[in-house]
């Protein structure tokens, strides 16, 4: 499904003053419903993540996780998702295992648990066998 974006900072404000909000070292999620049928969501990475190119690496890992975890047809909700200090240091297979996490803690369904759903385009590094001896 196509990511529908908050635009404007009215939104914006209106989703952190009536929200609840959900944190992590690496991202905080503030969840408001509303009573539209579509879900939006709304990308923020502040100067204090960094320089221009570490906010964008930082939307973009958090872009892709969402879109692995979130399914747009579950009804009218407002998302916005905040970078933290940690987040573009992150790999995106750590982001995509946060953004799961918050999503238990909100309530909100994952479409990566769903049946029949896709494996994830982002997996963990195989983990190497420990050498005998």
């Amino acid at each position: 499904m196509r990511y529908r974006p908050i635009r404007r900072n009215s939104e914006y404000g209106r989703v952190y003053a009536r929200g609840k909000s959900y944190v992590n070292p690496a991202l905080v999620l503030y969840v408001l419903k509303t009573r539209g049928k579509k879900t939006r969501v709304g990308l923020t990475a502040t100067k204090k993540i960094g320089h221009a190119v570490q906010r964008n690496r930082a939307r973009r890992v958090m872009k892709a996780a969402i879109d692995e975890h979130l399914d747009y047809n579950i009804g009218g909700y407002d998302l916005v998702f905040v970078a933290r200090g940690i987040t573009p240091h992150l790999k995106s297979w750590q982001l995509s295992e946060v953004v799961a996490k918050l999503f238990a803690q909100a309530g909100l369904p994952d479409k990566a648990k769903q049946p029949g759903a896709r494996p994830p385009a982002t997996v963990p590094p195989a983990q190497k066998p420990a050498p005998q001896e």
